[in-house]
């Protein structure tokens, strides 16, 4: 319930946006783009003391005001900062920040076919996950490019980006939703003028990932400048690192790929005080081969060779669980997961605006933006040594149909098989295209004596994203295909099942090395895979006005307030064969009806894509002051900076978000402290308020112990509310103190506390609380109906919670080598971020808090830092040299794991036994350069990860390509060259 102060601020912010937008206005505009120097630490050279003609707009604060430095931690970089790091997309240069954690981009999750967030270029900070941080274009939201709301980075346009502000804190009060980790905002240089372009080429050590980059960039204005026009366009393709497909063997020859697997010991070893989790390289799955096996019975390591020759599986050694150390490793499909998509990126802008007069201009900007990839899964189809067969199938050689009617009296044995007789790899092929117009205002005017500057908006942008997936299985199909047996009436091979033959069924042989039968392969994966058409709309009206209201005693007091009100809405819809038979599903040609198919969907062996759609609106209204209360000689400067923003969702209800900092520039010379607490919101997205059912079958159990069949329906939950944080944090920066003039150093503590996480939770969860008394679960619960009709809604509910905390430190130094005798000047830098605790609480009975902090199959190591170097001026002013070092500290594979190697604790599920729970950190060496041939024109490389440091293996439970590119570098030593001109 809001009190009576809260509602006059909210009713002042609404009435005075309206009000003052509709006054002529008058004044000298406020730059919008002005440099972030009140709070980075990165440019020192950038980074003077504001005067009283200076205005400043820092993207933590909503302020524009003379001399305001926020309390909130910034973090510039310019875009000589990008130009140096040389990547062919901002957002690589991005998630090196030592903040930027766990964000996603073309080298993570290459492994999934149905998260659809495949190639999606997308930031989080502090670990807390890319809907906890809000990422904004000019200072405006831009559409999400999933169901999910989180933007895609590499649609925005790059070349025009004059610098990026990375808050480092709790931004709802200024900026809205989904600002719980902090915000990242690109500042365009909306005022370019002249032609501008870069060209640049890249390769790996192991000439894969070739690259290339197109980009250029126009400005001019006409009638007296007054009208000004901005076009730019750019082109990046990155190829991508190939699957090497099955074995024991590395992409494009890299040799580190050593099978890893985290091998379980038995429940007697276990007993007898050994570790239930052990890692192991050069392991080998005992449940399958390359072209088929038997895993039971006296047949039992007979695999299939050429021609389908039967032969002894050489298992190896040491063969505990489902794996053995060694033997034959021909059909492992760990490695078959894409290093790095195949990715291309275009995208089209322009911006025009109007200056009405010297203070005043409207604008339009429009935006095409298309992002596609390309990658592979794994390579095959791996089945687990879960296939029946028959003894009289028609493909099993003579021998074996012998042993299999003697050795196995119900006539069935089972067979696994890594199926590397398919002729091509699964692959998924996603794009997201965007259109984004934006139209606007922005300038200044006096009111009362006083200067005022506004900036409005209203935009539209859209978003399709659609997603195809080829060369995979209908596991129906499949299972009916490889159960062949003679026609005894024309003798010749056919599917089993007469329903099947009917609806289409070809045969396939799955024993040995033998080409596929054509026919099969088609029956089995149609040309036409699974498909996800994903459509999402954002319509924005946004308005904000900030100015001084009155002189006080220590310093002109500032405010800002404005409303917004943004409606975001998707609907998504997939094939019949996986999202089921619906009207937005329908059968077609491309997709025909087929009995022996489920009608409800899940069908596909994978990417099983179902139907959805939903919409929220909100309204919402901010005022922000900053006020200065010190002023003295003796004891400094000070200032309180104060935000709230009240806001209503069409789903969610109500939310309310606060800030309350402070800044004191104290007596000593260049130090200044600087505290912010503030309560930060992230509401339900539409994925999470609206997902599509699926429906699987599951058991539970009552309260009694009684198993119950259910069904499993997967649904969104409509009745979810906003995630709520309290964000703390201070800190000191000393900047340019007298005794060292080009000396920046920053140091803050942040804690962050997220209640009413929204979560899912499993059936059997769902069922515990729902008997503990929860009435909010239980009304997704229904299991005491007669058989066939009881089902639990797995959903999403507000129950876990999130704790991080932590210190960021970091420092910039410039110096003039000329006093040395040297020519040029030499810049350092170094930002480092130590993630004391990352905690995870499911909020569920029988779990477990979390630690992720150090965790290195996470996203947070314990410590991760950047440093840098750089020697510009070098050769009368045309040569420049830089070195970066990315440093990422040792952690362990699991805080909840129990190391030990004998004498162990039996394991239980929230403390597992290992015996070795460490986990390396790891450094990367960065060397490039650049050369002016002309102020025009300018030369550069850059070679990432000079060393070509192997990537840490972080080993799973089941063969995988056992890395965590969340963490490591997975790609190797890569080239790049390229030329920048400006004109």
């Amino acid at each position: 319930m809001q009190t009576p102060f809260q509602k006059n601020l909210m009713n002042l912010a609404v009435a005075g946006a309206c009000a003052m937008l509709a006054m002529p206005a008058y004044a000298q505009q406020t730059p919008a783009d002005a440099p972030a120097n009140a709070n980075a630490t990165a440019q020192p050279e950038a980074a003077p003391a504001a005067s009283n003609e200076n205005t400043v707009v820092v993207s933590g604060s909503r302020i524009a005001a003379r001399g305001f430095s926020q309390p909130t931690p910034t973090t510039t970089l310019s875009s000589a900062d990008l130009e140096k790091a040389a990547k062919p997309n901002i957002f690589e240069s991005l998630i090196e920040l030592p903040a930027l954690q766990g964000s996603t981009g073309r080298t993570t999750n290459t492994f999934s076919t149905s998260s659809g967030i495949q190639g999606l270029s997308s930031l989080s900070l502090r670990g807390l996950g890319t809907l906890r941080t809000l990422t904004l274009l000019d200072g405006q939201r831009v559409v999400g490019a999933n169901v999910t709301g989180v933007t895609d980075v590499s649609q925005f346009p790059q070349l025009l980006v004059k610098r990026v502000d990375v808050v480092t804190g709790g931004a709802s009060a200024s900026y809205g939703s989904d600002a719980i980790g902090g915000v990242v905002n690109f500042i365009t240089d909306k005022k370019f003028t002249g032609f501008k372009s870069n060209i640049s080429g890249g390769m790996t050590k192991y000439h894969d990932d070739k690259s290339g980059t197109v980009q250029a960039a126009w400005g001019k204005g006409f009638a007296d400048d007054r009208l000004h026009v901005t076009l730019s366009g750019e082109f990046t393709k990155q190829n991508g690192i190939d699957s090497p497909g099955f074995g024991q063997v590395g992409a494009g020859g890299r040799t580190w790929y050593t099978n890893p697997a985290l091998q379980e010991s038995t429940k007697e070893m276990q007993a007898a005080g050994l570790p239930r989790f052990r890692s192991i390289t050069n392991a080998q799955h005992i449940q399958y081969a390359k072209y088929g096996l038997i895993t039971n019975g006296p047949l039992k390591g007979t695999a299939f060779g050429p021609n389908g020759t039967p032969y002894q599986f050489q298992y190896g050694s040491n063969c505990v669980g489902n794996f053995c150390i060694g033997g034959d490793r021909d059909g492992s499909v760990g490695a078959g997961t894409n290093l790095a998509m195949n990715f291309k990126r275009q995208v089209a802008y322009t911006r025009v605006s109007w200056d009405l007069d010297a203070d005043n201009e409207i604008y339009v900007t429009g935006n095409w933006a298309q992002v596609s990839s390309v990658f592979s899964p794994n390579p095959g189809a791996a089945k687990q040594g879960n296939l029946s067969i028959r003894c009289d199938n028609a493909y099993l050689p003579a021998s074996v149909a012998a042993g299999c009617l003697s050795g196995y009296p119900s006539g069935v044995m089972s067979v696994g098989t890594a199926n590397a007789e398919f002729p091509a790899n699964i692959s998924v092929h996603p794009t997201r295209t965007q259109r984004r117009v934006v139209i606007g205002a922005n300038g200044k005017f006096g009111l009362f004596g006083k200067e005022w500057s506004y900036d409005a908006y209203a935009e539209h942008g859209e978003n399709k994203t659609i997603i195809d997936v080829q060369d995979i299985t209908l596991n129906r199909r499949y299972d009916f295909a490889i159960d062949a047996v003679k026609d005894p009436a024309t003798g010749q091979i056919v599917c089993r099942s007469v329903a099947a033959r009917a609806a289409g069924c070809q045969p396939i042989n799955i024993f040995g090395q033998v080409p596929i039968n054509l026919a099969g392969w088609n029956y089995i994966a149609p040309s036409v895979g699974p498909r996800q058409h994903t459509d999402s709309t954002q319509n924005v009206v946004s308005a904000n006005i900030n100015g001084e209201l009155a002189q006080g005693w220590a310093g002109p007091i500032s405010m800002a307030f404005g409303a917004e009100w943004r409606r975001e809405d998707y609907s998504v819809y997939g094939d019949p064969y996986g999202a089921g038979l619906a009207a937005e599903s329908p059968y077609s040609a491309t997709y025909p009806a087929d009995p022996t198919l489920s009608v409800t969907g899940d069908n596909w062996f994978a990417g099983n894509y179902h139907n959805g759609k939903g919409a929220f609106n909100v309204k919402e209204a901010y005022v922000e002051f900053n006020i200065p209360f010190l002023k003295s000689a003796t004891w400094g400067d000070a200032n309180l900076n104060i935000a709230d923003r009240e806001e209503k969702y069409s789903t969610a209800g109500k939310a309310r978000a606060w800030k309350l900092g402070a800044t004191w520039q104290t007596p000593i010379d260049g130090l200044r402290l600087r505290a912010v607490a503030s309560s930060d919101v992230r509401a339900p997205n539409l994925s999470e308020l609206y997902a599509a059912m699926t429906v699987t079958n599951q058991a539970v159990n009552n309260n009694n112990g009684q198993s119950i069949q259910i069904q499993q329906r997967n649904v969104g939950n409509p009745a979810l509310k906003p995630e709520e944080a309290r964000n703390n944090s201070f800190g000191l920066v000393l900047s340019q103190p007298s005794w060292a003039r080009n000396f920046n150093f920053s140091v803050d503590y942040y804690d962050i506390k997220v209640q009413n996480v929204i979560s899912s939770l499993n059936p059997q969860q769902e069922v515990d609380l729902c008997y503990g008394g929860n009435q909010q679960v239980c009304s997704a619960v229904s299991i005491n109906g007669p058989a066939g009709t009881n089902y639990v809604l797995a959903q999403s509910f507000n129950f876990a919670s999130l704790h991080t905390r932590g210190v960021d430190f970091e420092m910039a130094y410039r110096k003039n080598m000329n006093a040395f005798g040297l020519p040029g000047t030499v810049t350092l830098r170094g930002l480092a971020s130590r993630m004391i605790h990352s905690i995870s609480d499911p909020g569920v009975p029988g779990t477990i808090p979390i630690e992720g902090a150090g965790a290195m199959t996470g996203a947070t190591p314990k410590w991760k830092a950047l440093v840098s170097q750089s020697w510009d001026g070098l050769m009368g002013g045309k040569l420049g040299l830089n070195l970066s070092e990315r440093w990422i500290g040792a952690g362990v594979f699991n805080n909840e794991y129990i190391e030990c190697q004998t004498n162990c604790p039996l394991p239980t599920a929230a403390h597992p036994t290992i015996y070795d729970n460490h986990m390396p950190g790891a450094v990367y060496v960065d060397f490039g350069g650049n050369y002016n041939f002309s102020k025009q024109v300018t030369a550069y490389f850059k070679i990432d990860n000079l060393a070509d440091r192997a990537p840490v293996l972080v080993p799973q439970t089941n063969l995988s390509l056992g890395l965590n590119p969340a963490v490591y570098d997975s790609v190797g030593r890569t080239y790049r060259v390229g030329v920048r001109m400006n004109f």
